[in-house]
């Protein structure tokens, strides 16, 4: 059994949405300057690097991270690999796609994992591969409740609404920000636990896969 970290490192140097707080680590003690211990602080959004949407991001109403459920986010799940030509996840890529029936899970490797693969990836790309919103419409007819992305978002840039409301009205978990650059399609077991962070819509999250 291998396991597979599908998790961006949060680093100052890591791409956050444009708008987002940079990250910012420091240094509040250190040994060096004569405290009994090192000690850090960090400074970012909680859309940062990995990390899952809840339902009051887009809707005013809705769950924050700290009362999603935590079962939906360990288990089974299968891993899609999107043709490289592939510029928006519509429903007839996924009508074409071959996702096992009964799947509840599905992470979608896209040419995005190519950015996080080369190592140098210090510009966000405005072009990134999403989902539109038919996509996600027959996805949750098909059952789906998870679905994760290899890039900061799940929908396009500049029309991140339409994609967002119709999956979390639905109830699904949104997970971003994945690193899927190792990854074969198939199925593997996730463990992808957010940080419990109280009232807020969002929060980062330590993602793992365990497969073949």
């Amino acid at each position: 059994m291998r396991t597979y970290d599908i998790t961006l490192t949060i680093s100052p140097d890591l791409v956050v949405w444009p708008g987002d707080p940079p990250v910012e680590i420091s240094m509040t003690e250190t040994i060096a300057e004569g405290a009994d211990a090192n000690v850090s602080r960090i400074q970012m959004g909680v859309h940062t690097g990995t990390h899952i949407d809840a339902p009051r991001h887009y809707l005013e109403d809705g769950k924050t991270i700290d009362d999603l459920d935590l079962d939906m986010l360990c288990g089974r799940v299968y891993v899609l690999h999107v043709p490289e030509e592939v510029n928006l996840i519509t429903k007839e890529v996924i009508e074409e796609s071959r996702i096992p029936p009964r799947t509840k899970r599905v992470l979608f490797r896209t040419r995005n994992s190519n950015l996080w693969q080369s190592g140098n990836h210090t510009e966000f790309d405005q072009e990134f591969v999403a989902l539109a919103p038919d996509a996600c419409e027959l996805l949750i007819q098909r059952g789906v409740k998870l679905i994760g992305v290899d890039y900061l978002s799940v929908a396009p840039y500049n029309d991140g609404v339409p994609t967002h409301v119709t999956l979390l009205q639905a109830g699904i978990v949104i997970v971003e920000g994945l690193d899927l650059s190792a990854v074969s399609q198939g199925r593997y077991t996730m463990y992808c636990l957010p940080l419990k962070i109280a009232g807020v819509e969002g929060a980062p999250a330590r993602a793992i896969l365990f497969g073949v």
